[in-house]
């Protein structure tokens, strides 16, 4: 799909999730065709001309003003994210170049994620897992026997039907997952791999393809997740993520607990199982990441 009919297909989705009653404007969703605000209102709220914002619509307008996407933004109710995206699908200066080299971590970077003492990993492009500490490994996916090019968040998480049983809002993190990936793409459009991913799971899950028919975009970098722990039950956890300073495409994401909680003390457990585990296993099945 080319840039400017992705930009329409986003514009009619967002108008599409609106409620008219939300915009005071009369005879709410019920009383409608389709739900949503229709072209002309759209149009009109935000002061152009319907001929306009159906060619935008459909695909056939180039060169958009920052006025019209301000504009937009304000009738739409866009978020941060979701303007950044169509920014980066109407000026291509803004995109970052999609790099085919594989992503490496530093030494230095790797002597950090094993000191933290809460699971902790660092995701690459297409969150893509790239490191994890011991007990990130042990936290939800079996990362070190998963093989290194199917270390995928959306991948693991769409295509393995375990992960429902890990994820007891398996909804909600789906969601969020595509949601990511939506803004992902935003700032890779031309990434031909990044493609082939979301290609691989719309065949492969029918779920994510009614997601990422949405057009959802945020790119949420912190919140609270409940996991289910297959060593020592569930976990509430905290998680924030930092990108890295002279490398965005790396994020390092940190999952906490609250402290003299349930969740901590099961931490402590699970630490404690993983050292027994290492300690018991041979030398070679200690599988690094």
């Amino acid at each position: 799909m080319s840039d400017a009919a992705e930009f329409g297909a986003f514009l009619k989705a967002r108008r599409a999730a609106l409620d008219p009653v939300d915009l005071g404007l009369p005879d709410g969703v019920g009383k409608r065709r389709v739900a949503g605000l229709r072209r002309e209102e759209i149009a009109q709220l935000a002061g152009i001309s319907v001929d306009y914002y159906t060619r935008l619509e459909q695909g056939r307008a180039r060169n958009v003003s920052d006025s019209i996407l301000d504009a937009l933004t304000r009738v739409l109710g866009l978020k941060e994210d979701e303007v950044a995206y169509l920014r980066n699908l109407v000026d291509p200066k803004r995109r970052r170049p999609a790099r085919q080299r594989p992503q490496h971590l530093r030494p230095e970077l790797r002597l950090m994620l094993d000191a933290v003492q809460t699971p902790a990993f660092v995701f690459g492009r297409c969150l893509d897992v790239l490191a994890w500490n011991a007990l990130g490994g042990a936290l939800s996916f079996d990362l070190p026997a998963t093989p290194r090019n199917e270390r995928n968040i959306p991948r693991m998480f769409f295509l393995d039907e375990s992960t429902k049983d890990l994820h007891p809002e398996w909804n909600t993190v789906a969601g969020e997952i595509v949601a990511n990936l939506r803004a992902e793409s935003g700032k890779y459009p031309d990434d031909p791999r990044l493609a082939q991913l979301v290609g691989e799971l719309s065949l492969g899950s029918e779920h994510f393809r009614k997601l990422w028919a949405t057009r959802t975009v945020h790119e949420k970098a912190r919140g609270r997740k409940i996991i289910h722990n297959p060593v020592v039950g569930e976990l509430d956890l905290y998680y924030e993520t930092l990108r890295l300073p002279d490398d965005p495409d790396l994020a390092l994401v940190v999952y906490t607990a609250q402290p003299g909680s349930e969740t901590e003390r099961a931490l402590g457990l699970l630490g404690s199982w993983i050292a027994e585990s290492t300690a018991a296993a041979p030398e070679e099945e200690r599988i690094r990441p």
